[in-house]
């Protein structure tokens, strides 16, 4: 999360006539019977089950002001936030070539994932602002049918902290998301299909024992997340290599995991995009692994 590379891509984001008429065409589509909620969730599949991230990347521009037209008809379908939400997020963390820009769709995911939290359950409204020790009891306290908006925050909110990383502030609150994640798993030990396991091990493995981390937890995160996945979540194997095995030094864990990575099938059930993303770090952190190590 907090290592990964953006993608460069020549994109000019002004809207061509075959992008406005994509535009056009979904918002008659959408505002003329179908389900904003189902739009969502269908959205983020397709998303992510393709695997050419250039396609993306020229088309979620489009799709961010569609999801905004809609969201004016439907402001309180937490459905079509949450969808917004990651969206903004997948745009911020992947594509965008500016700091400043990757701050401004990092902070409006979170914000849109907060506000879908809220309409569905009143007492998680400002949740991040509270006093620690509130924090971590009105978690406790949250249900499991709030899963799904509680990941989204989790993952918006990693998110906008890397896009703030340089704000101290922002930083401190990486255990509130830590308690958040942990929150899912108490509900669900296999949300995500292994996912909240992922973004554990990559908090976990963030700094050696000795500073406060807790690595070899991390490890065990890692390691979960693969298999629920059916060691299909290569994003779990590159994670594992570029937080676990550098900071440990395990040049042979390292180099092992990317292999496998690089050998691995493209494709799987909503993971295409984002293990096409994973083979070519893969190959990155293989190429640099003689100087680091």
């Amino acid at each position: 999360m907090f290592q990964l590379e953006y993608v460069k891509h020549d994109q000019d984001v002004r809207f061509p006539l075959k992008h406005y008429l994509s535009f056009l065409i979904l918002v008659t589509l959408f505002l003329n019977g179908c389900s904003f909620s189902s739009f969502g969730r269908n959205l983020g599949t397709a998303i992510l089950e393709q695997n050419d991230p250039e396609i993306v990347a020229q088309g979620v521009p489009t799709l961010l002001l569609t999801l905004d037209a809609l969201r004016q008809e439907a402001p309180e379908d937490s459905e079509l936030l949450l969808a917004a939400s990651r969206l903004n997020a997948l745009y911020a963390s992947r594509f965008t070539e500016t700091p400043a820009r990757t701050k401004l769709l990092a902070d409006k995911s979170l914000i849109l994932a907060e506000k879908a939290l809220c309409l569905e359950e009143s007492g998680a409204c400002g949740l991040r602002y509270l006093p620690f020790e509130s924090y971590r009891q009105r978690v406790a306290s949250l249900d499991d049918d709030l899963d799904p908006h509680l990941f989204t925050v989790s993952l918006a909110w990693l998110i906008s902290i890397r896009a703030n990383r340089s704000d101290w502030q922002a930083l401190a609150e990486l255990p509130k998301v830590e308690i958040l994640l942990e929150q899912i798993l108490t509900h669900d030990n296999r949300y995500g299909e292994g996912d909240v396991h992922l973004y554990l091990g990559i908090l976990k493995s963030l700094r050696p024992a000795a500073l406060g981390g807790d690595p070899e937890s991390g490890r065990q995160h890692f390691e979960e997340a693969i298999r629920i996945s059916g060691d299909v979540n290569l994003t779990a194997k590159v994670e594992f290599a570029r937080t676990y095995a550098r900071l440990m030094y395990n040049r042979k864990l390292h180099d092992r995991l990317l292999k496998e990575v690089i050998r691995a099938p493209l494709e799987a059930k909503g993971r295409t995009l984002m293990n096409t993303f994973a083979k070519r770090e893969a190959q990155e952190l293989l190429a640099s692994a003689e100087d680091y190590f």
